[in-house]
């Protein structure tokens, strides 16, 4: 006696059908259709993930680019002198400082500027 799919097709299908509720057309209600695209979400979606963290860092830059700026520096110069002072603070970091506690900020940047000028 030969084994046939029986219930384990349908709750493959449903659960693909389930990943595709709200697309448009065929695609939210066809099971070839709609496994194509739920494949090729997942993969925007995991490459995506990958991408967030560089947009993330290209945001940090431009901020403590922006807020440095005000001091009479630039970005490159800025963190080369925190290297030079050992001072291990992130991307991230920085620019939330640059925003939320801008004398704190202001401190490093003159420490910066000191190290530069030295």
């Amino acid at each position: 006696m030969r084994v046939k799919t029986g219930f384990v097709r349908r709750r493959k299908h449903k659960k693909i059908l389930k990943l595709a509720k709200g697309y448009y057309l065929s695609k939210s209600k066809v099971f070839r259709r709609a496994n194509e695209q739920v494949i090729r979400s997942l993969y925007y979606s995991y490459i995506h993930r990958k991408e967030r963290k560089r947009d993330f860092r290209k945001l940090w830059i431009m901020r403590i680019n922006a807020a440095v700026r005000e001091f009479g520096l630039n970005y490159s110069r800025f963190i080369h002198a925190l290297r030079k002072l050992n001072i291990n603070l992130n991307r991230k970091v920085l620019s939330e400082m640059a925003i939320n506690e801008p004398e704190a900020f202001k401190k490093i940047v003159e420490q910066a500027k000191i190290a530069i000028n030295a």
